[in-house]
């Protein structure tokens, strides 16, 4: 496993981090979840993300049987805050009540008594920035979080962020984890080099399109108890799974994976890594030989000639 620094910051993360959703108690059990969370960090991965909104506070609730058992100096774990978690007004958002009752929550749930990064899971607007981000700092100042990011905003919303932070002394955001694969590269025409220019690390989700990235589709083909054969699950990828163009570019990157010994997915994965601008990939499990096949994606150097190719297949 290799390591990158979180942008600017002192913060090491694993090139390959280990993410709980939409998998932690609706794929995966709390017996499995354990599994996989040794598994996990067995195989080097030092950076596990959750949020409160993970099926209501579940996936975190699982992670709080296995965590503790682990020397806390060497894993770092992230949660994040917006969606609502009850039907109270009060129990949504980036107000610095939600804010801090949410995090509150999260470490009751993860039986830890601070997080290495908090994110700001959406961008809020019916709350003034400069609460939101105050609160943030007085979080970071109480040793509840030691850093913060954020989540699907956009580059404006995250220089403006960084520019308030810095006239009043506060804690900047680090790290920005947005939607990142090959099929969803819309974060490379500005948030990502405003983050890079930032100094903040990105941490993408779904590198993998929800699965479409390994190949397991090719021609259309829904594998029986794939994600894509369950309608509850496949809620983020159903267009996807119709689109016969895009399965038979994913299924041209074959080829490419096996000269270097690679499976698809492996080299989707390594394909992100190669963006000095990525800190870390966080990919989801439900069996503990899928992370052991992608955590194979870290270090990989894909050759520049390659590089073109994937570029043409995903311009």
């Amino acid at each position: 496993m290799q390591y990158r620094r979180v942008g600017k910051s002192g913060l090491k993360v694993s090139e390959i981090a280990f993410g709980s959703w939409i998998t932690f108690d609706n794929q995966v059990e709390l017996a499995e979840a354990k599994k996989l969370t040794a598994k996990a960090l067995d195989l080097g991965i030092n950076y596990i993300d959750t949020a409160d909104v993970y099926n209501q506070g579940a996936a975190e609730s699982f992670l709080g049987h296995v965590l503790p058992e682990y020397n806390r100096r060497q894993y770092l774990v992230a949660t994040k805050a917006f969606w609502p978690m009850s039907d109270a007004h009060t129990d949504r958002g980036l107000s610095r009540k939600h804010l801090t009752d949410s995090l509150h929550g999260s470490l009751e749930r993860l039986k830890l008594s601070y997080v290495d990064i908090f994110y700001c899971h959406r961008y809020d607007p019916e709350t003034p920035l400069e609460e939101t981000l105050e609160a943030m700092n007085d979080l970071i100042r109480q040793g509840k979080t030691l850093y913060w990011g954020t989540s699907e905003w956009t580059a404006e919303q995250i220089a403006r962020a960084h520019t308030i932070c810095t006239s009043r002394g506060w804690q900047t955001p680090v790290i920005n984890q947005p939607l990142y694969n090959l099929v969803n590269r819309n974060i490379e025409t500005s948030i990502l080099p405003t983050c890079q220019a930032l100094g903040m690390g990105t941490a993408n989700f779904s590198p993998l399109a929800q699965g479409i990235l390994t190949g397991k589709y090719s021609g259309g083909t829904i594998p029986k108890d794939s994600r894509g054969s369950n309608d509850r699950l496949s809620m983020f990828m159903k267009g996807h799974l119709s689109d016969a163009e895009l399965l038979k570019r994913v299924d041209a990157l074959g080829p490419i994976a096996e000269t270097y010994g690679l499976t698809i997915g492996q080299l989707s994965l390594a394909w992100i890594l190669q963006n000095p601008g990525i800190s870390s990939v966080i990919i989801g499990a439900t069996r503990e030989n899928q992370l052991e096949e992608n955590v194979k994606a870290s270090g990989i150097q894909i050759k520049p000639r390659d590089m073109k190719k994937i570029q043409k297949l995903f311009p």
